[in-house]
């Protein structure tokens, strides 16, 4: 199996709310968020990725996000997906964003990721919805 399909087929079970897109990432990943949000640096385990944003995150949405893949690019290590996120946070607002991820893949498992995505439209949500 290619990387390109490992995130392909992530991305469906994600869309189709089964299953969990950050298995997929190793223990000691490398997740950088780009821009000037409240979560933007690098974390350095897929623990802290997920206690100190996804967690936090989930817990703002009624409904949590679900993916619409764009696009996916892959060109060796490197696959790129572009998709839009839309959820429901719990004050009954909408969200909506554009990402784009850039995973390094190392033996079908993700080892480094720079996230970009609408800081400002994030960084409404995160200090809007308190948990």
């Amino acid at each position: 199996m290619n990387n390109k399909k490992i995130i392909r087929q992530a991305f469906e079970k994600w869309s189709a709310g089964e299953g969990n897109f950050f298995d997929l990432l190793t223990d000691n990943v490398i997740w950088t968020i780009t821009g000037n949000s409240p979560v933007s640096k690098t974390y350095f385990s897929r623990q802290q990725f997920l206690d100190e944003v996804i967690q936090p995150l989930n817990k703002k949405f009624s409904k949590k996000i679900v993916p619409k893949l764009r696009g996916l690019y892959a060109d060796g290590d490197m696959v790129i997906a572009l998709w839009d996120g839309t959820a429901t946070a719990t004050d009954g607002r909408p969200y909506v964003n554009t990402y784009s991820w850039y995973m390094k893949m190392k033996k079908w498992k993700i080892i480094e990721v720079i996230a970009f995505f609408d800081t400002i439209e994030f960084t409404g949500l995160w200090e809007r919805v308190k948990n």
